[in-house]
């Protein structure tokens, strides 16, 4: 299996950026797809997850609002499109995805199986 992210760039403050996953090698609507984040100095921490087939998506409450996170089927990709965005939303985005991810764990990067390689976002102000 393997993640590729892109998407990602510079952007200011107030700004929208989207940013994709697509997968080989596993067909997204049967896997738990999550994004999430990393900046200098800082943690992973979750971002968004969609749920295998029927779609329902998770978010972060920094993010809720602003960030939306769906599915392709047909072109086995993810997006996440992300609206006002904010300088603390710079950081290195990840997409990951597991098969067996149960909904307790959605926001645990341990949980999951397979990693994309990262795409950086920049907002400045």
């Amino acid at each position: 299996v393997q993640l590729q992210a892109s998407g990602g760039g510079l952007v200011q403050a107030g700004g929208s950026l989207r940013v994709s996953c697509v997968a080989s090698g596993l067909e997204f609507q049967n896997a738990v797809v999550g994004w999430f984040r990393q900046a200098p100095g800082k943690e992973r921490e979750f971002v968004a997850a969609i749920f295998r087939s029927g779609g329902r998506t998770y978010y972060a409450d920094s993010v809720k609002g602003r960030f939306t996170m769906s599915r392709d089927n047909a072109k086995n990709t993810v997006y996440l499109q992300m609206n006002s965005l904010k300088p603390e939303d710079t950081a290195v985005y990840y997409c990951a995805a597991d098969r067996r991810l149960i909904l307790s764990s959605l926001t645990i990067p341990g949980q999951y199986d397979w990693w994309g390689q990262g795409t950086q976002v920049t907002v400045s102000s």
